[in-house]
């Protein structure tokens, strides 16, 4: 771009505006602050989707004769080479603004190998980003060739370069990134299979989890009671059998037994504080009933409150 002075703020900037009045009201008008853009590259890059296609028409119509064989040689990735200023004006462009960019450069398509090396070698790759989210809540993934390989050849199909693996990965994991950090999976490949049936391999992850032992049971209701206690000001423990059949509820449900009981016992402060207000009580063991049904078993316990408290 040439050498040319531009103004450091957008004539339709509030904040520039506020300014040259203030300016202006202590007297006399300040030129404003510009930018020389001599030492400054400016580079503009994209996919361009279809640019490609406006070639090919101005190249097919001016092929005639001995220029016939033009369209033939130029078919393919290196058709981009042939790009001229007309050719962005009708891809978009300001003429205005395309004229300020006199050089261009042409960077051929990346293969499937080229976006699987991608993934493996560049710094910063999208899948350690994902390797280390999921690690984060105690999950270690492990990616192998061939679900690699997968999601390259998935993300040439998006035509947008490098930007397709950003794409296809989202896809792929974005119910695994929900899903996974509240189960007891811990660990999980990703291969073809889950590539191309995220949805499949999640269900198949969440039906083979393994089951909580019983002292990590025990410690997880600990932790549970504890933050029941610290939010609501009650203190709850869990009998022997209610702590089986909790594990056993939050097996069948591929949760957690923490985040089933957050779940299970959403509204259970609200019955206990009830209770605590009829008979002064802030300490309440829970039996197995309230593992069963918390709401019935909550219920009976206030209405005898009540009860006690009229006698």
């Amino acid at each position: 771009m040439e050498e040319t002075e531009v103004p450091a703020r957008s004539q339709h900037d509030m904040a520039g505006q506020i300014q040259a009045m203030m300016e202006g009201m202590r007297g006399g008008k300040k030129e404003g602050d510009t930018i020389n853009t001599r030492h400054i590259l400016f580079v503009v890059s994209g996919a361009f989707a279809h640019l490609d296609k406006i070639v090919g028409r101005r190249l097919k119509e001016s092929s005639i004769g001995f220029a016939a064989g033009t369209q033939d040689e130029v078919e393919g990735g290196r058709i981009l080479e042939h790009a001229r200023t007309p050719d962005f004006i009708k891809f978009g462009f300001e003429p205005e603004f395309i004229g300020r960019l006199p050089v261009r450069v042409v960077c051929h398509p990346l293969s499937v190998d080229d976006l699987e090396q991608i993934l493996k070698t560049s710094e910063g790759s999208i899948i350690r980003q994902y390797k280390q989210s999921f690690a984060a809540y105690g999950i270690d993934t492990k990616f192998k060739d061939n679900g690699l390989r997968r999601i390259a050849e998935l993300a040439i199909d998006e035509e947008t370069g490098a930007r397709g693996l950003m794409t296809v990965c989202e896809k792929v994991f974005r119910d695994l990134k929900f899903e996974l950090p509240s189960s007891r999976v811990k660990e999980f490949a990703v291969d073809d299979a889950l590539v191309d049936d995220p949805q499949a391999a999640l269900q198949t992850l969440l039906d083979n989890a393994p089951e909580q032992e019983a002292a990590e049971v025990n410690d997880t209701l600990k932790q549970f009671a504890d933050a029941f206690s610290e939010q609501h000001g009650l203190v709850i423990s869990f009998t022997a059998d209610a702590r089986r059949r909790l594990a056993s509820l939050a097996g069948e449900s591929s949760l957690s037994v923490y985040d089933f009981c957050k779940a299970h016992f959403r509204d259970l402060h609200f019955g206990l504080k009830l209770i605590s207000g009829n008979t002064g009580t802030t300490e309440f063991e829970l039996d197995e009933s309230f593992a069963k049904d918390p709401d019935s078993a909550l219920s009976e316990r206030v209405v005898a409150s009540y009860k006690s408290k009229k006698s």
